[in-house]
């Protein structure tokens, strides 16, 4: 598990000598260094793909490219030794991009009718595959087979979404297609120990309750069209993910750590909304829909109907959501401190200033008073954490 110690202070403290300090200020400097260099292969693996595919625009060009890239890839991983290992992962990915990319553009493009079948099943056997050529593979070429597995996993789910798709598959069904993405994601992460990969997991996690992006010109739009239903799913992410983080090793709680700071994140982003709306509690899933309503005076009645189904939902106020989003980030800024989840800790903080700058433009600009009472209520608040936390450390040093 990765922590935050001041090194220089463990040295004057006694705690490790100079020669530790280094050697951790080293390994530090080392992890930084493997982020970004695999952060630039990556970007540039991924830019030369989809820029070869599009650029040749011919199947049998792409194909043929491709096909090539991959031989040469693999040939430099098993002859050219450690030195030229990242040309070699680097051909051989462009190579294996282009032939399953260029494959999903063709099928997509010209053969719409097939595509979604095609692709479902043409992308579960290259995970079978490849999930056994990862297991079986050696270190030069485990980096190679276990990015062709997913970009098999990808194939197959862009497939089955697009057959999906064409068959008007809504509602439940695509909550549990995001839902099975999401899993199958998370567990790939997990397998090919990517936490990149585990983190995408939420996309799909939160889209079951269509919480989503979207961009317009010059903008960037976050939604959560049922925050308090979304906000309650994030917490059983986070609650079923920090009991991994507690109770297995550290292979697995390390990506159980990277979805629980995601969830909280999204969370966050959905009682932001909240605190700015309010909610009425299963409106867009189970209350009257736009477009039912069809004819001369369809927007009245529509109207009239979802009136009528407010009065007997669950409404919560954006003052509501406003105390609750506080309390909240409260009590993940103790947790996380007392449980060292430093992640955790800086995305309540973060949080905690974004609250207070909206709801001084939103709720309480014109209300000193609103302030007042919120900063004396923190005095003592903070007073009781810290005391809390002495009792937490005597009871478990006494332990």
């Amino acid at each position: 598990m990765h922590v935050v110690a001041d090194t220089e202070q463990l040295v004057t403290d006694g705690v490790i000598n100079e020669a530790q300090a280094e050697e951790i200020r080293k390994r530090g400097r080392q992890a930084m260094m493997a982020l970004a260099i695999n952060s630039i292969l990556s970007f540039g693996i991924l830019a030369a793909t989809l820029g070869l595919i599009f650029w040749l625009g011919n199947a049998a060009a792409v194909a043929v490219f491709g096909l090539a890239m991959l031989i040469g890839g693999m040939a430099i991983l098993f002859a050219g030794g450690e030195m030229y290992r990242m040309f070699g992962n680097a051909a051989a990915l462009i190579g294996a991009g282009m032939l399953i990319g260029g494959a999903a553009v063709e099928l997509l493009d010209k053969y719409e009718s097939s595509a979604g079948p095609v692709m479902t099943l043409g992308g579960a056997i290259l995970v079978v595959v490849f999930t056994m050529a990862f297991l079986r593979a050696r270190d030069t070429a485990a980096f190679v087979t276990g990015t062709i597995l997913l970009m098999g996993f990808a194939f197959h789910l862009v497939g089955l979404g697009f057959w999906m798709e064409q068959a008007g598959q809504t509602g439940l069904t695509k909550a549990l297609f995001f839902l099975y993405a999401a899993a199958a994601l998370a567990g790939l992460g997990w397998f090919v120990d990517v936490r990149l990969i585990t983190a995408f997991a939420i996309v799909p996690f939160a889209q079951a309750l269509d919480t989503g992006t979207a961009y317009f010109h010059a903008m960037y739009v976050f939604y959560s069209p049922e925050p308090t239903l979304s906000i309650l799913q994030m917490a059983l992410l986070m609650t079923v993910t920090l009991l991994i983080v507690r109770h297995r090793p550290e292979r697995l709680a390390r990506h159980a750590r990277i979805l629980a700071i995601l969830g909280f994140i999204v969370a966050n982003l959905c009682a932001l909304v909240g605190s700015l709306w309010g909610d009425v509690v299963g409106e867009t899933m189970w209350g009257p829909q736009r477009a039912a309503f069809t004819g001369d005076g369809s927007w009245d009645a529509w109207r009239a109907a979802r009136e009528a189904w407010r009065e007997t939902a669950i409404e919560i106020s954006e003052g509501a959501f406003t105390v609750f989003w506080a309390v909240a980030l409260a009590g993940m800024i103790a947790y996380s401190a007392w449980r060292g989840h430093r992640g955790l800790f800086n995305t309540a903080i973060t949080f905690a200033a974004i609250h207070a700058y909206t709801q001084l433009f939103e709720s309480f600009g014109d209300e000193p008073l609103a302030y007042v009472i919120g900063g004396l209520a923190a005095i003592p608040l903070a007073w009781g954490m810290w005391r809390l936390d002495h009792w937490m450390t005597s009871q478990t040093e006494a332990g």
